[in-house]
């Protein structure tokens, strides 16, 4: 069957629009933090600066290797990889780097800096208030520089505190500014409701990046989007920031703490 070239133009354009609508930005996030993990825990890759760009279910490696084998090498790491199926090896190959050793320990700090960075733009994301706010994540060093623009200034200062509580950043300069115009129209488009399971899951998993929490004490459960907790902390300080930080995660309606106990201390 042949198509009409007009046909086939249009829906050739239409190619960026679909699949820009299909992006997942919290899941690109999540498999660059896999691949890069893959990539540092490779005893033969792991001394050489290579970054990792995803989209959807693509790869992108750039950098420098010593030679074709380990280019090769990092390629099918990344295939490897659950979730990736093609690769964009950008990798240069520069057989000088064996005369200049490669210092592991600052490539693992780039690690975590890439790390950090895509768990709080993760976070960021699965917050009703900051999760449609077009807000730039940087880290180096342990310290996290927001950019950006949002409508209001709880979420300014929401995108501030999901960082800072972050385990492992150090410091925070919110430079998030407020435009309470520029989200107006995304604001307006009506949004599906998470599923159960995706909110349990997005505040455990906020639970255990939060440096203030010991996340494997708390039992979560949700039923269209009414969560209860349950389970230990440590302290009341400890059980108020359980309940906002699951009160704030997209598609909670409310929050039932009344079975998360404050543990007794034992007197010895």
């Amino acid at each position: 069957m042949r198509f009409p070239l007009r046909t086939l133009v249009m829906a050739c354009s239409l190619l960026p629009i679909m699949t820009a609508a299909l992006a997942d930005p919290v899941q690109d996030a999540r498999l660059e933090g896999s691949l890069q993990t893959a990539l540092s825990l490779n005893r033969l890759l792991n001394p050489f600066p290579i970054k990792v760009e995803v989209d959807g279910a693509q790869a992108r490696l750039s950098g420098e290797v010593e030679n074709p084998v380990e280019r090769d090498l990092a390629e099918h790491v990344a295939l490897a990889t659950r979730g990736i199926e093609q690769v964009d090896n950008q990798l240069r190959i520069n057989p000088a780097l064996i005369e200049h050793p490669l210092e592991p320990r600052a490539y693992a700090q780039r690690l975590e800096d890439a790390t950090l960075g895509a768990v709080v733009r993760a976070r960021l994301l699965w917050s009703r208030v900051t999760e449609k706010s077009p807000i730039e994540v940087q880290s180096r060093d342990g310290v996290v520089t927001l950019r950006g623009k949002v409508d209001s200034p709880e979420a300014k200062e929401l995108a501030g505190v999901l960082a800072r509580t972050t385990d492992g950043v150090h410091l925070v300069n919110n430079l998030v500014s407020l435009d309470s115009t520029a989200l107006a129209k995304a604001r307006e488009k009506p949004v599906d409701a998470p599923s159960d399971s995706w909110i349990i899951d997005k505040i455990q998993t906020s639970y255990r990046f939060s440096r203030n929490l010991d996340g494997l004490n708390i039992k979560v459960a949700s039923a269209d989007g009414m969560v209860r907790l349950s389970g230990e902390v440590v302290s009341s300080e400890q059980r108020t920031i359980a309940v906002d930080v699951a009160r704030q995660i997209v598609g909670v309606r409310g929050v039932d703490a009344d079975l998360l106990k404050v543990a007794r201390k034992v007197e010895g």
